[in-house]
């Protein structure tokens, strides 16, 4: 299926506005199914070909961050924990245990490498550490849809594996806009299997698909081949 069920023409915008819209989608006569999106209309995701579908940039970009450590003051040598931060999700209404993350800017969509270029940005702004050519960085997934139920919104997972000689560099002094920060949690493999077995944190809060994602590709140790 090439051409999609959705054409422009039967896309109709029912709010706009700076930082989300929402097209009412009329995929037949009198059948109305409403998107939530931060796109405009012609880069909606519903009127893209298969093509463009399969060719596109998600909205956004989720890190698993793996740090191996050399400061012996703070952790065995080469100790491998993930590093996740509490950040305050404002519909939730409080801080929650999740991985570092943040919107594709558009200077990084014309970028060699989009996500790669995204990542290494919203690690140095959230935890303040600058991912350097020797460590290692992938893209895990290249698009996740949030919720394709009700939004269009999608996230890339990339991982970073980075060797940190001090701690100490660790910071969330660079949170930007609306971002918001209480700390952070390196989680080593033991960490990771028992917040995933409760499906909360250690405050017993409920966290984001996106941290049970990367909790569970560190667990899996598919991230050391």
């Amino acid at each position: 299926m090439d051409k999609p069920i959705i054409q422009k023409e039967c896309v109709e915008a029912k709010f706009e506005s700076r930082y989300v819209k929402v097209y009412d989608l009329q995929y037949k006569k009198d059948a109305h199914y409403l998107d939530a999106t931060r796109r405009d209309l012609d880069n909606l995701v519903a009127i893209k070909s298969d093509e463009e579908f399969r060719d596109m940039l998600p909205d956004a970009v989720t890190i698993a961050l793996i740090v191996k450590s050399k400061d012996e003051s703070n952790a065995p040598k080469s100790d491998c924990r993930l590093l996740l931060n509490y950040e305050y999700r404002y519909p939730a209404g409080r801080f929650l245990l999740s991985p570092p993350a943040g919107l594709l800017d558009p200077e990084d969509a014309v970028a060699d490498e989009p996500l790669i270029t995204a990542a290494k940005r919203e690690v140095l702004e959230e935890t303040g550490i600058t991912i350097k050519d020797t460590d290692k960085v992938f893209v895990m997934n290249p698009l996740l849809f949030s919720s394709p139920g009700m939004t269009d919104e999608s996230n890339a997972i990339v991982c970073a594996v980075v060797e940190l000689d001090d701690l100490s560099v660790i910071s969330q002094n660079g949170a930007v806009g609306t971002e918001c920060f209480n700390g952070y949690q390196l989680i080593d493999e033991k960490e990771a299997q028992k917040l995933l077995r409760s499906g909360r944190d250690n405050n017993g809060n409920f966290y984001s698909i996106y941290t049970w994602v990367v909790l569970s590709y560190f667990c899996s140790g598919l991230w050391k081949s």
